[in-house]
């Protein structure tokens, strides 16, 4: 798992032209990977932060796409030092600190050996509901909070380091490790009610998109290039469908990982794969009802009339719900390692790998503004109140909140 992830790790470092490696051999060849320049706005919007903090540093070891979660006027995130913080999401100010996990290195004495090693802190994002907050750590623990005071209710453990945001539904907390296994836990005691077992294939994206639920289903995208429908009450497999073939001679070609934020409408599932297709899902069958060419890493954001999307080519688009056609497209921001969009009222933003937030208009796709939070990637999809306070984390640790644009 370790070489599997490292590996991963350096293919996407070196796909996106990353700053920290696109200047090692001085070849005009390597321009063609290189983050596209940033060009003047004309008439930008204001876009200034209403406040910034630091959570601490060290999540740019991990490559993860960790972002916070929300609800009310509460942010939920998580450090490096293993702590889980509550914010007061129109100050930045500290509501409640807890220690999840002891960070640095985690291991077991027995007669005059030790085993290996393994590095302890927590991996995922923290996922909120039903009065908790719950998260996963870097050797498979489970921890839940009391969402208001932040005490610990209980932690369980499953078999391998969880990435995923863990889902909370219906009295149970659904979590995925990266052993390709998913856990339904009771949201009481984290007790194990089931677990579904799937099989991996042998490279995919560091880590896994997080589950969605409704009516009575979980659906989960995984790495083979399929989503999968799980009954909420027993963790059986009602459906499965494909979203992209994992075709290719090697396993770098065959990677069709799910690993985006998928999207659940009326009746239809929304999904986007590596390969670059997106799919619309009957929720009751199973089946495709369109497949669009357009898609990558990331995830999609759901409007009334339209699904925004960010491609591996850092092509941003906006498709109709209906039938999957192409209702605009912005290719400015080519390369630049781009999150899924976040809706921020009339606009969409995403962040990038030299920490760039870009609002783009949802009507046209014109860009609208940019602001830098500071110079490191951001990874995961920022995240927007009900009072329309968007909040963005770097892998650095840093923390911005912007009002809604007038």
């Amino acid at each position: 798992m370790l070489l599997r992830t490292l590996l991963i790790a350096l293919i996407l470092t070196l796909s996106t032209g990353c700053a920290t490696v696109k200047n090692w051999f001085g070849s005009n060849k390597n321009k063609a990977i290189e983050p596209a320049e940033l060009v003047e706005i004309a008439n930008p919007i204001d876009v200034d932060a209403a406040w910034s903090r630091n959570l601490g540093g060290g999540q740019q070891k991990l490559g993860l796409r960790q972002r916070p979660a929300i609800e009310g006027d509460r942010i939920f995130v998580a450090n490096d030092e293993g702590r889980v913080l509550a914010l007061d999401i129109n100050s930045g100010d500290t509501i409640w600190d807890s220690e999840a996990v002891k960070t640095g290195k985690e291991g077991s004495r027995v007669f005059f050996w030790r085993r290996e090693k393994i590095d302890a802190g927590l991996s995922g994002s923290p996922g909120v509901g039903n009065g908790l907050v719950v998260i996963g750590g870097r050797n498979g623990e489970v921890i839940a909070f009391d969402a208001d005071g932040g005490a610990e209710r209980w932690r369980a453990r499953v078999t391998s380091e969880v990435t995923a945001t863990p889902l909370v539904t219906d009295g149970l907390v659904i979590v995925r490790s990266n052993d390709g296994r998913t856990f339904g836990l009771d949201a009481g005691d984290g007790s194990r009610k089931w677990v579904f077992d799937r099989g991996l294939p042998g490279l995919g994206v560091r880590g896994n998109g997080s589950p969605v639920a409704g009516n009575g289903l979980a659906y989960l995208g995984y790495d083979d290039g399929s989503v999968i429908a799980l009954r909420l009450a027993d963790g059986q497999r009602v459906w499965e469908q494909l979203i992209a073939e994992p075709e290719g001679r090697n396993d770098l070609e065959r990677m069709a990982d799910v690993d985006g934020e998928i999207q659940l409408g009326l009746g239809t599932l929304y999904a986007s794969s590596y390969k670059g297709q997106t799919m619309a899902i009957d929720t009751n069958t199973g089946r495709p009802l369109w497949n669009r060419d357009a898609g990558g890493y990331g995830g999609i954001a759901l409007l009334a009339d339209r699904l925004l999307l960010a491609d591996g080519a850092g092509t941003v688009w906006a498709l109709d719900r209906n039938n999957g056609s192409a209702l605009w497209k912005q290719d400015v921001l080519a390369r630049r390692q781009l999150t899924t969009p976040a809706v921020h009222g009339d606009y969409a933003v995403v962040g990038d790998l030299e920490g760039y937030l870009h609002w783009v208009r949802i009507a046209d796709g014109t860009i609208a503004a940019r602001t830098r939070i500071e110079r490191a990637p951001i990874l995961g999809t920022p995240q927007v109140a009900a009072n329309g306070m968007l909040v963005a984390l770097t892998n650095e640790g840093k923390l911005s909140a912007f009002p809604q644009p007038n």
